[in-house]
This record gives structure tokens, C-alpha cells and sequence, in this order.
């Protein structure tokens, strides 16, 4: 069998983890097997271990690569590429609660850290993470104390994640689409024009 030149192996192992980032997060770290990461990566199930020593390592990769495309998402906000409301109604959408494979893993894999307790990679990615999303969200906070700003910014995260996760495990129910709609209320700040509810295909991902 012909060697697999350095650049096909990365190539590999990036399929290996958006595969990852995307499939934890739609199923749950402990509803994904290592053939199905294989499978949808689009290669065969012996050469996992040729990039990862196991699941669980992998598991701390995609965390992390989740919450990287998440942060840079949101720090659009401070760059001036959307606005803060925007993006607070995209996150509270009908669209990510239906499509929790290409949103925000603060709310997709916050059980499966709690479950996995003593996997410090997979916690370590996921508390590193947690921390950057909550500075994008401190920048986008009103006053000049850092401690507040911080403050706000965790409880915004936390109304978003909490919101997010009852709306998904309510889906089909009317309180699904209710309690999206509170949280949005809530947070939207008062001296933007409100849009439309989201719906269907959000414009942009959470």
C-alpha cells in the first residue's frame, strides 16, 4: 500500500475533525462511534489512530475547533460586520435549535462535559472555549468596569445556552418557539430597530 504524502495526512485529519466538530455535536459525543467519524469524513475506520489516540482526544479537538468558529462569529460584532441584535436573534433561532451540527457547542456539548467528568482534555477545550465566547461578549457590553461587563456577558451566555437547550428538548411543543422568543425580548438591546423573528435557514450561523 503507497505512503500517504504528508499533505494528504493533514488533509485527512482536518475532514477528520469538522467530521468531529459537526457529528458531537448533532449526536453527542457518546452517540457518534469512531466508523461513523470515519464515515462521514469519508475514509476508512483503520486510520484513526494513525491522528488521534483515541476518541476522547478527538473529542477535545473538536470542542475546540467548534467554539473557535463560534468566537470569530461573534467577535463580527466588534469588527462591525453585524450587529449585536442580529446575532442575538440568529442564536435564538428556530433555525439553530433545529441544527445544533453547525452551531454553538457552548449548548450542543455542555451535557456531554458534565457527563464525561474526569476527561480534563475535553473540559479544558470547553472551559478554554467558554472563557473566549464570554470575552467576545464582555466587548460587546455597555460601561467601562470589566467586572460588569464580564457579569453581563455571563449572564447573557448563560439566558442564550439555557434558552437554547429547553427549546431543543421542547421541540414540537408551541413553548419550543415561546421560550425562544422571551429569551430574544430579553436580550435584544432596546435602541436597535427589532427584525423579524428568525425562521427557517438562518442567514448566518450562530
Amino acid at each position: 500500500m503507497p505512503r500517504v504524502s504528508r499533505e494528504q495526512a493533514d488533509r485527512n485529519r482536518l475532514a477528520i475533525e469538522a467530521a468531529s466538530s459537526r457529528l458531537f455535536r448533532e449526536r453527542g459525543i457518546d452517540g457518534v462511534t469512531v466508523a461513523d467519524l470515519m464515515a462521514a469524513a469519508g475514509l476508512t475506520h483503520g486510520g484513526f489512530y494513525g491522528h488521534f489516540e483515541s476518541k476522547d482526544a478527538l473529542a477535545a479537538v473538536a470542542c475546540e475547533k467548534a467554539f473557535a468558529e463560534t468566537v470569530e462569529r461573534w467577535n463580527g460584532v466588534a469588527a462591525g460586520r453585524t450587529t449585536p441584535r442580529a446575532m442575538i436573534e440568529t442564536y435564538l433561532s428556530g433555525a439553530h435549535r433545529d441544527h445544533p451540527g453547525k452551531g454553538c457547542p457552548a449548548a450542543a456539548l455542555a451535557a456531554d462535559v458534565a457527563r464525561h467528568d474526569g476527561e480534563r482534555p475535553l473540559q479544558d477545550a470547553y472551559v478554554a472555549g467558554l472563557k473566549q465566547f464570554l470575552a467576545a461578549l464582555a466587548s460587546m457590553q455597555e460601561g467601562d468596569d470589566p467586572t460588569t461587563r464580564t457579569r453581563s456577558a455571563m449572564a447573557q451566555l448563560a439566558t442564550m445556552v439555557g434558552a437554547l437547550t429547553l427549546a431543543r428538548a421542547t421541540r414540537g411543543d408551541p413553548i419550543s418557539n415561546q421560550i425562544l422568543a422571551a429569551a430574544r425580548d430579553a436580550l435584544a438591546p432596546a435602541d436597535e430597530p427589532r427584525s423579524a423573528p428568525p425562521r427557517g435557514g438562518a442567514r448566518r450561523k450562530p
